[in-house]
């Protein structure tokens, strides 16, 4: 009962909070850029909180009581991206001054890049929406037993509401509060398991040594597994993508009072999520310790590793105090909270400034602008609930959905770099890259669904999608606008 009265209370709280923003968000620019003055430590919590999401909190902690620390390769990768953000990103956008990243592509190759890319983005947007909304609603009926739709439907209704209303300035501002909340949950956590361990903190590390579990992977050259390498390469290719092309991020650089605030909350917010990670991944492996160094014993249908990313819930419910348990299902529940809220906003500014203002007939005034925000944000919300509800009956076919987004979405990464860092390439040459890394792309991730995919050529890793089909875009396009260049003697 206290657990269920802190979550409802949590829920509430941030709701009010986030509404009370209201009365700053008058204009276009308050509900999407915060009217440039949002402090940079709010900032710097948004980009942190913005980077993890209840899928990390869970899947961190599953993944290393499944196997090793492999993941946190991914981890290290952060601080060489957020470096490149910082000296070319950030001074691309915030010279632009466009709320939208992907004006930039439109001054590169033209009109079609701009949509191409909004298009992916609001795709992967809504995908992202429905499967967190799910989880969310997974986590609370595994806890408390509530039906999973009603969670869904009052959950995303509840985020639009204070998103929609507080614009970004309550979208950061929960943002920071959440990110402490999440943070806080975890280190009470590691408090907890020990305490409880029999052997204390030495037979979590004795027991976990042992096993393997502090390995970051093997270090061989063997592309079709996980290996150290496998994961560096695609960590610096997704954190690139995450720090660089954004909307997420691209917004809260132009939202920051400066572009020193700006590149500073970029290399802040990413560096935190090394320890954290560290942190959630630290969880896991004490929880394989402590389920089998004589801790509590593990109910049949847990064990194994296949519900491996059940297991630290499962600890929240069974192994902590009323109260404490209640606030860490309140973290978790915040750490999706801030992801779909910025999902919302986020969303709406691309609309508002890649389609609306970009074929309207007439300049949209503020009181238009507002209005298709607000409905946009009400399109996004909606769009999302249903994909979540549709989840709990036919989450295949969702998979199928997810993986073609992924696949278009792919290759705006690739696109970027071509224009950040080729002088040479054209719109042309651009399109022909496009059409060749998603074919790439497509290759990859379509034979990785048939039981045998080396029958299609593929020996490689999943990981190494992104990175072949970027890989593709930038040279296929830099190759043919460099070849078909006008030479000096024209």
């Amino acid at each position: 009962m206290l657990d269920t009265l802190i979550f409802i209370a949590y829920m509430a709280g941030v709701t009010l909070f986030g509404a009370s923003f209201y009365r700053k968000n008058k204009s276009s620019g308050a509900f999407t850029l915060g009217n440039r003055n949002i402090p940079g430590w709010v900032i710097s919590m948004s980009i942190f909180a913005t980077f993890v999401s209840s899928i990390s909190y869970l899947a961190l902690p599953g993944m290393a009581y499944q196997s090793n620390w492999n993941v946190f390769v991914f981890s290290l990768t952060i601080p060489l991206a957020a470096l490149i953000a910082i000296r070319f990103f950030v001074p691309l956008y915030r010279k632009l001054d466009s709320p939208s990243a992907y004006s930039y592509l439109e001054e590169r190759f033209g009109p079609w890049a701009r949509i191409y890319a909004s298009v992916c983005y609001l795709l992967t947007q809504l995908m992202r929406v429905g499967t967190i909304l799910y989880l969310l609603a997974l986590t609370l009926h595994a806890v408390f037993g509530w039906n999973m739709a009603l969670i869904i439907v009052l959950t995303g209704l509840t985020i639009m509401a204070y998103s929609m209303l507080g614009g970004i300035q309550a979208v950061v501002w929960t943002d920071a509060i959440q990110g402490i909340l999440l943070i806080s949950g975890a280190i009470l956590t590691v408090c907890f398991i020990l305490i409880d361990m029999p052997g204390g903190a030495g037979q979590i590390f004795r027991i976990a040594g042992e096993q393997g579990k502090f390995s970051l992977g093997s270090f061989s050259l063997d592309l079709s597994s996980s290996t150290f390498w496998v994961v560096l390469v695609y960590g610096i290719f997704i954190n690139l993508q995450n720090f660089g092309i954004d909307q997420n991020y691209i917004q809260r650089y132009m939202a920051s009072r400066s572009d020193r605030a700006a590149k500073r909350s970029a290399l802040q917010g990413g560096l935190l999520y090394i320890p954290v990670s560290l942190l959630f991944l630290f969880i896991g492996t004490a929880l394989f310790s402590y389920y089998n160094g004589g801790g509590a014993p593990l109910p049949e249908e847990l064990q194994g590793f296949e519900r491996a990313d059940q297991i630290f819930p499962h600890f929240i419910v069974t192994q902590l105090p009323a109260g404490v348990s209640g606030l860490l299902i309140a973290s978790i529940f915040a750490a999706g909270m801030s992801t779909i809220s910025t999902s919302f906003n986020s969303s709406a500014t691309v609309f508002l400034a890649d389609y609306y203002r970009k074929f309207s007939k007439r300049e949209a005034g503020e009181k238009e602008s507002m209005k298709v925000l607000y409905l946009s944000s009400v399109v996004i919300s909606v769009l999302g609930i249903l994909i979540a509800l549709a989840m709990i009956n036919v989450r295949s076919a969702l998979d199928a959905w997810w993986k073609l987004a992924s696949i278009f979405s792919g290759g705006m990464l690739g696109l970027f770099l071509l224009g950040a860092f080729s002088r040479y390439s054209s719109s042309r040459a651009a399109i022909i890259g496009i059409i060749l890394g998603i074919g790439v792309i497509a290759w990859m991730s379509l034979s990785s669904l048939a039981d045998d995919p080396s029958r299609y050529g593929n020996i490689f890793h999943s990981y190494l999608t992104i990175v072949f089909g970027t890989l593709t875009i930038f040279m296929a396009g830099f190759l043919i606008s460099f070849l078909s260049r006008p030479s000096k003697d024209q």
